[in-house]
């Protein structure tokens, strides 16, 4: 029977290059799986339904809520995100290790549910870098833009609720950091309570 594979969440300021990080381990990792989130926002320049987010409309958000079809969602800047749930179960119960990146408010809501998950933040260099980032990449509107760097601050305040801190400061560099975390997370005791006690079984039969 496979080990039950670990959750991971990430989670930071818009800008801070969470998605970038996602992939790149993704890329690397076959064993890890990426759950994609549903939102009732429209799609950006190069999004694609089923694969950077499931597409929704309102109502049928609303209806998975009501359904109990999601981990956690929360209301972002006037739009709804969630996490389907049946997904990440599944693919847990199959060894695989599951990441989500998520706002805060979502990942504390996981947190109550997944306490064993791993939760990672990722922060930027500084908030002047986070400001630029956001410029360059050029995706959103200059009111979203200032919305986003107001919310920076606040949103900062919640890597305390995390259990690892990254700094992107090369995108390379974080992976690597993440990497690191998740393999020594898969090597603590309390993972591997059914190893340990096969052990003992064999020493004493």
């Amino acid at each position: 029977m496979a080990q039950q594979g670990i959750l991971i969440v990430i989670s930071g300021p818009s800008g801070t290059g969470k998605g970038t990080i996602c992939r790149e381990l993704l890329r690397s990792n076959p064993r890890l799986k990426y759950s994609i989130s549903a939102t009732t926002r429209k799609p950006r320049t190069g999004e694609v339904d089923g694969v950077n987010y499931i597409f929704v409309a309102r109502d049928q958000f609303q209806a998975m809520i009501h359904n109990n079809e999601l981990l956690e969602w929360a209301e972002v800047y006037g739009n709804y995100y969630g996490t389907p749930r049946q997904y990440v179960l599944e693919q847990l119960q199959n060894g695989y290790d599951v990441v989500l990146e998520i706002d805060t408010q979502g990942a504390m809501k996981v947190k109550e549910t997944f306490p064993e998950g791993v939760f990672i933040y990722i922060i930027p260099p500084s908030l002047d870098e986070l400001a630029d980032r956001i410029y360059k990449r050029g995706t959103d509107s200059l009111e979203s833009i200032k919305t986003r760097l107001n919310c920076a601050s606040v949103e900062l305040a919640q890597a305390q609720n995390y259990h690892y801190v990254v700094v992107n400061d090369q995108v390379a560099a974080a992976v690597q950091k993440v990497e690191i975390i998740i393999t020594a997370e898969k090597f603590r005791a309390e993972r591997n309570t059914d190893l340990i006690q096969n052990l003992y079984r064999t020493r004493c039969s």
